[in-house]
């Protein structure tokens, strides 16, 4: 499974607002559309570009991640993550997470317990897909905020490891309540397994027994229906209509090299020339059926320079011109 859009709060637009911080400043300074405030999912690179920018605004890495976290309103979270709150006890909370956070790539969460300790470790899907420092930082400050929220108690961690630089280590060590160490080769959160058995003072069972199946359910066609392959070719159609669906254009989307790109699609048996020809076939086709677009305007939206082009081009498709498929289809 291969997802290329990341479900993105509402919420944390509106946070932005409570920390004195104007959402068109993260736009420009991540070099976002203006749309993106009301997107519901977001690349993979503007994911990571609306972490860098926000980043950069509040200066101070740690200073960012805590007052984000202190700040963003649990009513303010997407389903799967709103959901956990609701769970019996912060183990079952942590492991609703750690489930439901296949929904929302691109890193990954690993829990693990031993003796008296609970691992959280975080991993990302791709080596070349390390997001901001920031991003890590926030992703253990909401996952420990879990904890304090759902048992009304001020938990702390037992010991905090980041891979990156975090700014002022200090800041992190009095919002998590222990030792913060930077520089390391994984970025893991230590937890008291004690406090996993805690009950949730938000507990409620029976909103429970009604969202874990929907849940599952959208899970589960998510994993069975995505590919790589697929998410490729839905970004080269889109990116055809922008004016540039290179492979450059596409890697830099999904925040990969093209050689990674390229050999994942190796992996699927197809490459990116046949994927990008399947695309324009199929955007040709759903261009053609709209009466009201001349075909000189198919074919630049579709990026031929001229006409003759398109015309051969989607002979060698269809076995027939796109005016002959037109009147063919539109009757």
């Amino acid at each position: 499974m291969y997802n290329t859009l990341i479900s993105f709060p509402a919420g944390f637009w509106t946070s932005l607002g409570h920390l004195g911080i104007d959402a068109q400043d993260i736009i420009r300074k991540g070099r976002l559309p203006n749309t993106i405030r009301t997107q519901q999912a977001v690349t993979v690179a503007q994911y990571f570009a609306i972490w860098q920018a926000y980043s950069d605004l509040v200066g101070d890495i740690a200073k960012g991640i805590v007052s984000l976290a202190s700040a963003f309103e649990t009513a303010k979270f997407p389903p799967p993550v709103l959901a956990t709150y609701h769970a019996g006890s912060y183990r079952e909370a942590l492991s609703f997470m750690a489930r439901y956070k296949q929904m929302c790539p691109p890193d990954s969460m690993r829990i693990a317990e031993e003796g008296e300790l609970c691992t959280i470790d975080l991993g990302w899907g791709q080596p070349e897909q390390v997001g901001p420092a920031i991003l890590t930082g926030i992703t253990l400050a909401f996952l420990l905020e879990l904890g304090r929220r759902g048992t009304g108690r001020p938990l702390s961690a037992r010991s905090i490891e980041f891979a990156q630089s975090m700014g002022d280590v200090q800041v992190l060590e009095e919002y998590f309540g222990c030792r913060v160490r930077t520089s390391s080769s994984t970025n893991r959160m230590v937890l008291h397994r004690r406090d996993l058995d805690r009950i949730f003072v938000s507990n409620n069972a029976e909103l429970m027994e009604v969202l874990t199946p929907v849940l599952d359910k959208t899970l589960e066609e998510q994993l069975s229906s995505s590919s790589f392959s697929e998410t490729v070719k839905q970004l080269a159609k889109q990116s055809l209509a922008e004016g540039n669906a290179s492979i450059h254009v596409i890697a830099k989307k999904l925040a990969m090299s093209e050689r990674s790109l390229q050999r994942r699609l190796a992996d699927e048996h197809t490459s990116f020339k046949q994927l990008l020809t399947e695309g324009k076939q199929e955007q040709a086709r759903a261009y053609l059926t709209d009466p009201s677009l001349p075909i000189k305007e198919v074919a630049y939206l579709l990026g031929y320079r001229d006409q003759n082009s398109f015309y051969r081009a989607f002979r060698q498709w269809e076995g027939e011109t796109p005016l002959t498929w037109r009147a063919e289809h539109m009757i």
